[in-house]
């Protein structure tokens, strides 16, 4: 039954951030996103009472994410086989269960700007920015560590580039320049 609960939330979570990214946080109710779910209010409201409860819990497992993330990419060795391993495993999040936040994010930023869930969001992209940095590296190759990280989170928002391409294959050129980034010359 617990496993069936979870799902529960996952769906909700999911539909919710839907329809935030489409109509905006502050125009989107509880009630729409029952509709979408084919579920009562009440059937809502058992899993979470408010737009920002859910909000926080998708954060917070977002947070816990990235915190594992840079848990285990602080264990590694600064080689450009870990580095290339860490830029792929950002990319693999991403696509698994980042990029729907990242687009909320990206279309509600005034709601993150003044919500305690943008303060961990933020708080957690900044970890990860310095990942991929060599120590005693110059300033340059410092800079282009961070431009890695931000190419591969960027190259999963499909507003921030005209492109005419699909989220697998802006996902891959994204990829591809990041590694660029972090090739040693």
């Amino acid at each position: 039954m617990a496993g069936r609960r979870t799902d529960t939330r996952e769906r909700i979570q999911q539909v919710a951030l839907e329809l935030f990214a489409e109509r905006g946080y502050d125009k989107t109710t509880l009630q729409e996103v029952a509709e979408r779910l084919e579920i009562t209010r009440p059937a809502l409201y058992y899993h979470f009472r408010t737009k920002e409860a859910i909000l926080a819990s998708v954060v917070e497992r977002l947070g816990e994410s990235i915190d594992e993330l840079v848990a285990w990419a602080r264990e590694q060795p600064k080689t450009a086989e870990a580095r290339l391993e860490i830029l792929r495993r950002i990319s693999g999040l991403l696509e698994d269960q980042w990029r729907p936040l990242f687009r909320f994010a990206q279309v509600n930023q005034g709601t993150m700007r003044e919500n305690p869930a943008g303060e961990r969001l933020q708080s957690g992209m900044l970890s990860m920015l310095s990942l991929l940095s060599v120590p005693g590296a110059d300033a340059v190759k410092q800079f282009e560590a961070r431009l890695a990280v931000l190419a591969v989170i960027l190259g999963s928002m499909p507003l921030l580039f005209d492109l005419e391409l699909g989220d697998a294959e802006r996902a891959e050129v994204a990829m591809e320049v990041a590694t660029k980034l972090i090739a040693d010359d």
